[in-house]
């Protein structure tokens, strides 16, 4: 086997895991959009920490 076969196999092995990554990360949004309740905590706690962000930029401003 040539030089040239080995990189394209390891190209074609690294492709396929990609597109298995995918599909579970795929897998792992819809179960977790499926149980709605996952989402509520990180969206709430996402916009609790863009409000300490955002009051923090309106304390540099006001200095």
């Amino acid at each position: 086997m040539g030089m040239k076969d080995q990189f394209q196999d390891k190209s074609e092995q690294w492709q396929e895991q990609a597109k298995q990554k995918a599909q579970q990360a795929r897998e792992q949004g819809q179960r977790g959009q499926q149980r709605g309740e996952r989402g509520k905590p990180r969206d709430e706690e996402t916009e609790r920490l863009q409000r300490e962000e955002q009051d923090r930029i309106d304390m540099d401003y006001d200095a």
